[in-house]
């Protein structure tokens, strides 16, 4: 029975009309004459009766046109659940520093979307938290795909690529007896209250060792979780702080002075789970990654 044939039938049975059916349908009036015939013929029934320039449903042609009208809708609305499939998105989660999601990350993304053939693909972009701790414990618990951030110790099931690196950097209120330093050694900002990292943070330890290095360690005003955060209260005047040389600092009132000693450096990772296969899409984005951190150098995030 043709699928066709079933839906001139619905449309002229609302219509009960030869002529105005053919023009919704786009078809010439002795097609869907032809097409009716052909139905009644396979039903061996009558369907439609004349009703002088009209047509009207017989009775069975009444139960038919229920029953078909029915079952060409679920039809129709199985034919779109279908090819719903075809059309879904992958889903790739990520997690990220705030430092890296602010440029860094957007435009990676960006530059995988159009520079691979990959129009199935939709981004996630989870920035609520910024610390790599809880980065890390949500990529093992499978909330995320790939994330971006510190290397941390106690994470052996993970793999660490570097991806990006900033130098670090003093940072002091435009008012400050040290803003008019164009290079500062680190020993001698510890005569001066600092705004630290907190425990939590990625880079406390490091800064603990860069510190011990250098002499001691320094007066601790504030100590907090985000270098963002970091940066704000040093704007505030609350006190002078050792950071990563984001680009954000360029908008905020600080005075921005490089290291001469230790010329250290911040590397930043992309953490994927070692033992796991991620779906095709989510290889090829962190392939692609891969690649484009092999060949870019990349500072001031």
């Amino acid at each position: 029975m043709n699928l066709d044939h079933l839906r001139y039938f619905v449309a002229l049975s609302r219509t009960e009309n030869y002529t105005q059916t053919a023009k919704l349908l786009h078809i010439t009036q002795p097609s869907l004459t032809k097409a009716i015939h052909s139905l009644e013929g396979e039903l061996s029934i009558n369907l439609f009766q004349k009703d002088g320039r009209r047509v009207t449903l017989t009775p069975a042609g009444k139960v038919f046109a229920t029953d078909v009208e029915s079952s060409l809708l679920l039809l129709d609305k199985s034919i779109t659940n279908v090819k719903s499939f075809s059309q879904q998105k992958t889903l790739i989660r990520l997690a990220a520093l705030r430092t890296l999601s602010i440029k860094w990350l957007p435009d990676m993304a960006q530059r995988f979307l159009q520079l691979t053939d990959q129009p199935a693909v939709q981004f996630q972009f989870n920035t609520d938290t910024g610390l790599s701790p809880d980065i890390l414990n949500g990529l093992r618990s499978d909330m995320y795909d790939v994330a971006f951030c510190s290397k941390l110790d106690h994470f052996s099931d993970i793999d660490f690529f570097p991806i990006a690196e900033q130098t670090m950097v003093c940072i002091a209120p435009t008012n400050h007896p040290l803003a008019n330093r164009s290079s500062i050694n680190l020993a001698e900002t510890l005569a001066y209250p600092q705004i630290t990292f907190s425990t939590r943070s990625g880079l406390h330890p490091i800064m603990q060792k860069l510190f011990d290095d250098c002499g001691g360690q320094p007066i601790s005003a504030y100590a907090v979780e985000e270098d963002q955060a970091i940066a704000g209260l040093v704007a505030s005047g609350f006190g002078i702080a050792i950071v990563p040389n984001m680009s954000i600092l360029q908008t905020m009132p600080v005075k921005i002075i490089p290291l001469s000693f230790p010329t250290w450096k911040r590397i930043l990772y992309m953490a994927t789970l070692k033992h796991s296969t991620p779906q095709p899409a989510v290889g090829q984005f962190i392939d692609f990654v891969r690649n484009q951190s092999e060949t870019l150098s990349i500072n001031n995030i």
